[in-house]
């Protein structure tokens, strides 16, 4: 324990032995540290992540490529400025904490809020509080934080003086439209451009996303790809697709790419460089289409897509109809095996009001069914709806998807939930049946 000499007549749980007081630490030292030189590929860090297959992949990332793509981002995609407040909200241990907490702010000597808690505690106005006693510029969170705060107090953002935003973000995943227009009329006052960035552990810095002020955004879309990065969408064969959707690579090598998976690099190749495009393109494991002004909109990972009597169905347009729908303020869709089918959809539904029960729930039920069918077609109304009062989510708010698969098929969880903020929530939805 550190205790600041200004600080000495104030109690503090002392133990001898341990602790040191901070003057008596620095005393005599020197004010500047000589870093240490190290080549532009030497490792930096490794930073396990799972994914969507559970299996724990240990991204390395170099030092001079890494750090550049978090300095460039910085600078591009926030408009970074000396007397700028950032706010990112993501655990420090994940990607987005390593990038936009620990490195490209502070490798920009930037003034920026860490935190570490949770959005709703003590009450659903912690953030905006925050931002108005600190008065943030920048402020950086998920589209699930942004729902779940929607559906806890959409209207208290009013009751706090958020003047001094002048850029909002999201990450993590996209962000439906009705979520996106909350957040520029509630949080930014119509007036702050909103950058949703497209981006994974592996790229290490923003990959798609608009530059604020020079590109203009649509609700719900990633926009362009940032200078540098040759982004396209391909077919099963890696050939160009000009219209509808298909995979979304990266044509060309950038500088913050993952350099290989620590002790596996067979692993590396085969998931990133696939044979069917002779190691060609950097393979990011999204679906996406492209519209008309040449704007990207993300679908969601290419495994998340569904099969239902023939048809390919994106679990992200299902979650979007849903989540268009007044009542619902999230929503999660996975498939289950069906003998009729090939797949049935099941929908895990969080509602901006109490979860419903009894003859409130079959009502609901049928509405949201009947709701889809209207937005997309009969094929893609959900067999199976449950309610929850939340989704199982990482610290980082990404929604684990392959805990809820496992809970539409009725199977007991046997994967690894330390890294869940909400355990509670699995066992709520196994029962909501």
């Amino acid at each position: 324990m550190y205790q600041r000499a200004a600080e000495q007549d104030a109690p503090v749980s002392w133990q001898k032995g341990r602790d040191i007081w901070w003057h008596e630490l620095v005393k005599g030292k020197p004010e500047y540290c000589e870093p240490t030189w190290v080549g532009a590929d030497d490792p930096l860090f490794i930073l396990y992540t799972s994914g969507s297959t559970g299996k724990p992949k240990g991204v390395q990332h170099s030092s001079a490529g890494y750090l550049l793509g978090a300095i460039n981002s910085m600078r591009w995609v926030f408009d970074f400025k000396p007397d700028d407040i950032f706010w990112c909200t993501a655990d420090v241990g994940w990607i987005t904490g390593h990038s936009y907490v620990a490195y490209g702010p502070l490798a920009l000597g930037g003034t920026q809020v860490i935190f570490e808690g949770v959005p709703t505690y003590p009450d659903a106005g912690r953030f905006w509080q925050m931002i108005e006693r600190h008065r943030v510029t920048t402020f950086y969170t998920a589209p699930t934080a942004i729902r779940s705060l929607i559906k806890l107090g959409g209207d208290l953002p009013a009751q706090f003086d958020l003047s001094s935003l002048r850029l909002l973000g999201t990450v993590g995943e996209p962000i439906n439209p009705e979520a996106w227009m909350w957040y520029h009329e509630q949080v930014g006052g119509g007036r702050c451009p909103i950058v949703d960035t497209w981006w994974q552990t592996e790229t290490g810095s923003h990959m798609i996303a608009p530059l604020p002020g020079a590109v203009p955004t649509k609700p719900g879309s990633c926009t362009l790809p940032l200078p540098g990065i040759m982004a396209d969408i391909v077919d099963e064969a890696g050939m160009p697709v000009e219209n509808g959707g298909g995979f979304l690579v990266i044509k060309r090598p950038f500088p913050s790419q993952v350099r290989t998976l620590w002790g596996d690099p067979d692993r590396f190749v085969k998931s990133y460089f696939p044979d069917e495009y002779q190691g060609r393109y950097y393979l990011a494991g999204d679906s996406a289409h492209r519209d008309a002004d040449g704007y990207f909109w993300i679908m969601g990972r290419i495994d998340d897509v569904l099969n239902v009597s023939g048809h390919r169905l994106g679990t992200m347009e299902i979650e979007s109809a849903l989540v268009a729908n007044p009542q619902v303020a999230e929503a999660a869709v996975v498939g289950r095996p069906d003998a009729l089918k090939g797949e049935a959809i099941v929908a895990f539904v969080v509602l901006k009001g109490a979860r419903p029960t009894g003859d409130e729930k079959k009502r609901i039920v049928a509405e949201l069914r009947d709701w889809v069918a209207n937005q997309i077609g009969a094929i893609a109304k959900p067999e199976d709806i449950r309610f929850g009062d939340n989704l199982p989510k990482t610290r980082s708010g990404k929604i684990m998807r392959r805990l809820l698969r496992s809970i539409a098929k009725g199977e007991q969880i046997t994967q690894d939930t330390s890294t869940l903020e909400n355990p509670a929530i699995l066992q709520q939805l196994q029962e909501s049946v």
